[in-house]
């Protein structure tokens, strides 16, 4: 019943994690140039992950698999934001 739920809470997060970043990336982050790069969702990625390991390391129910599955989510959402952008405005 524990798995179940660490499980639940780790793909809430992780969806909630990409729906943000894609809409952040897709609104906000429209002409930075930077987030075009092909490193982009690569770095925010591990970056997200590295931030929540310290976090997840205090609470009973999610752990490293929870961390980095957000981490993946987040480096998704980047490159599905900085792609629709890309679709979007012309000279891309």
């Amino acid at each position: 019943m524990l798995f179940l739920l660490s499980f639940a809470i780790s793909a809430i997060l992780a969806t909630l994690a990409y729906a943000q970043t894609r809409n952040f990336v897709t609104r906000r982050l429209r002409y930075v140039d930077a987030v075009q790069s092909a490193l982009a969702p690569i770095v925010t990625g591990v970056a997200v992950a590295v931030l929540c390991l310290p976090i997840v390391a205090f609470l009973p129910l999610v752990g490293l698999g929870t961390a980095l599955s957000v981490g993946f989510a987040v480096g998704a959402g980047v490159a599905s934001g900085a792609r629709e952008v890309r679709r979007k405005l012309p000279g891309y």
